[in-house]
């Protein structure tokens, strides 16, 4: 994977302004250790920051495709991603006469854009984010992958366009204010650490949505979509469908695992991770590769601390020795402490630009850095659960008739800590509900469904579309911000495209969260696990936590320059605090993020408003 980033002028000669985009670039190294490389024209600069994946000795970028002839011209490129088809584009190019230089998928993707232009991205399967600049024309394509594995900003000006891997590229341009206006912070304070497709959060910042494609000229900026949920009549039985879906798993997971440098799987010991893991080892003995290499994540003494409730049933420990030795993988166990945790509180911030899912996003920092020191490449399980249907709120009568997001039910105590002003301003029952009526309006319904199976397409729509970029973002920044890419299998569109349209008493064959896909899974998964009941993302359980992120909230809060204090309740806050029962109520978002989480996230709202010099535009 990589950072991009490029910036379109039309007033401005840009080949004097190499210092402006390095920097820019420069802001993206964490993405791209390996390589930086920098193309400027009179109207274009493009920047890219390269971690090396395949064909590591060349593919360095911004890659050029010169003209060879007269009526074709440059096209220069910048992109992030990987393409698991890009053996089988290669041959189709090759046979319409087209030669290569390197053996990466950029070249691949290069020609492709070269010989079909935008409908190029109708033939790509991967995870990408890719800008294109064609000199004769002068106009800008950019375009993301379908379920929005990587990111790609921009921010448009009347003569001026930038855009990059992350809002930090953007903002280092000289000329860009550090600014919120009241939807970024409605975004933040009602909605986050959800985000609105589309929306940047910082002032005048947007993200280009899944596949979706930008075009850019001097006639200014088009957006379209190449690719959304359609909604069918699903034909096969539950074997039949069983089957299928093992042979849609089957194949992205062998695609996925092609790669020049080491590759891990990361596993927890449950359903998701295990089949990954499972599908990977029968992958390699079958091409003599050796045993693959698992990594799993825990904390200091959350076996002493552990408590099952109904968002987190069981603890992943003896899962995950399960698993290893039934796999014979080569594991490596990591474990971090209260006082890691908080201290890579503020580092999570810096890697996603914004406040995001507190001590989640800080431990999957670490969990990051630790595996970069042996593998390059992860394999991870996101987004079954919302395709498949996991998740509790799938299964709980009161998510299910709930008129909001199911993940995001606290929507009492989220408008009990803004300050009257705020909440004046942001209207945030409002505001939520606005949001969520704009999702349900989205929703392609099929003619002829019952009430049962229209409510839960209603609900796996707002899952995929709106919970799980939440959790892809997360995956991608805070890999990235170490060096690390990661693949996610279940994103693979064709899955997505089948498992849609699967009816929910298929989807849940067998009475059980996910039951199609245990049906799926049984001769590759021993029995114990294949029908474990399902357990998110581990979390520490320590109340030491609990009292460290507290303390320093208080001792924030106490500050009479802090900045929060004219956005928060800062009374009902310290009340919340202070109460014995602070980690026991319900999770505000998510099924993680309770209590802790959320004197963890006022902490990183803090940092961010301090460190980024954030103006408010209100």
């Amino acid at each position: 994977m990589c950072g991009i980033t490029g910036w379109i002028d039309w007033n401005v000669d840009l080949t004097t302004q190499a210092d402006t985009i390095e920097k820019m670039t420069e802001t993206l190294s964490l993405r791209g250790p390996d390589a930086t490389g920098t193309w400027l024209s009179p109207h274009c600069a493009l920047g890219h920051r390269r971690l090396s994946v395949m064909d590591p000795a060349n593919g360095a970028q911004p890659m050029i495709r010169p003209a060879n002839s007269a009526d074709s011209h440059d096209c220069i490129l910048v992109y992030n991603g990987e393409l698991y088809n890009a053996l089988e584009l290669r041959k189709q190019l090759e046979g319409l006469g087209y030669r290569f230089r390197t053996t990466c998928d950029t070249e691949v993707l290069l020609l492709a854009y070269v010989e079909w232009g935008p409908e190029c991205v109708e033939k790509l399967n991967g995870i990408f984010a890719f800008a294109v600049w064609q000199t004769a024309e002068e106009k800008l394509f950019m375009a993301r992958d379908r379920l929005g594995v990587k990111p790609l900003f921009y921010r448009p000006e009347v003569g001026r366009f930038m855009f990059g891997s992350e809002p930090k590229a953007i903002l280092a341009h000289p000329e860009v204010p550090a600014e919120i206006d009241a939807e970024g912070l409605a975004e933040l304070f009602v909605v986050g650490p959800a985000r609105t497709p589309g929306h940047g959060i910082w002032r005048n910042f947007y993200e280009l949505k899944p596949g979706h494609c930008l075009q850019y000229d001097r006639n200014g900026m088009r957006i379209f979509s190449y690719w959304k949920l359609e909604s069918a009549d699903h034909e096969e039985d539950v074997s039949q469908t069983a089957e299928k879906v093992r042979e849609l798993l089957q194949d992205t997971v062998e695609r996925q695992l092609i790669s020049d440098v080491p590759i891990c799987t990361l596993l927890s010991g449950g359903l998701d991770s295990s089949a990954l893991t499972a599908l990977a080892v029968n992958y390699y003995k079958t091409t003599n590769q050796g045993r693959v290499h698992t990594f799993s994540v825990d904390y200091v003494d959350n076996d002493k601390h552990f408590h099952a409730h109904d968002f987190q049933p069981n603890s992943d420990a003896p899962w995950i020795k399960r698993m290893h030795e039934y796999l014979n993988t080569v594991h490596h166990p990591i474990q971090f402490d209260t006082p890691e945790l908080v201290s890579a509180l503020e580092a999570a911030v810096l890697a996603k630009d914004t406040p995001g899912m507190a001590d989640i996003d800080a431990s999957l920092y670490l969990f990051c850095r630790e595996i970069k020191k042996e593998a390059t490449v992860a394999i991870s399980g996101e987004a079954a659960d919302e395709i498949f249907g996991g998740y509790p709120w799938f299964h709980r009568e009161d998510a299910l008739q709930a008129e909001t997001f199911p993940w995001s039910l606290a929507t009492g105590l989220r408008s009990s800590l803004l300050s009257p002003e705020l909440k004046e301003k942001l209207r945030p029952q409002e505001y939520l509900a606005d949001r969520y009526a704009q999702a349900v309006a989205e929703v392609p319904t099929l003619d002829g469904e019952d009430e049962t199976r229209r409510r839960m397409r209603r609900m796996s729509y707002l899952n995929i579309t709106r919970f799980m970029p939440t959790l892809l973002d997360r995956k991608d920044r805070m890999s990235m911000a170490v060096g690390l890419e990661v693949r996610v299998p279940f994103c693979d569109h064709r899955l997505v495209e089948y498992v849609w349209n699967i009816p929910w008493e298929i989807k849940s064959a067998g009475t059980r969260e996910k039951g199609i896909l245990r049906k799926s899974l049984e001769g590759i998964l021993p029995d114990d696990v294949l029908y474990r009941k399902k357990s998110p993302y581990p979390k520490t359980h320590n109340p030491n936590y609990l009292s460290a992120v507290r303390s320093l909230l208080l001792e924030r809060l106490d500050d009479p320059n802090c900045p929060l204090l004219p956005l928060i309740n800062a009374d009902k806050i310290r009340e919340l605090a202070l109460t014995s029962d602070a980690s026991s109520h319900l999770p505000w978002f998510g099924q993680l993020m309770s209590g802790p989480q959320l004197f963890a996230y006022l902490l990183q709202m803090d940092f961010w408003l301090r460190h980024y010099k954030v103006k408010l535009a209100l």
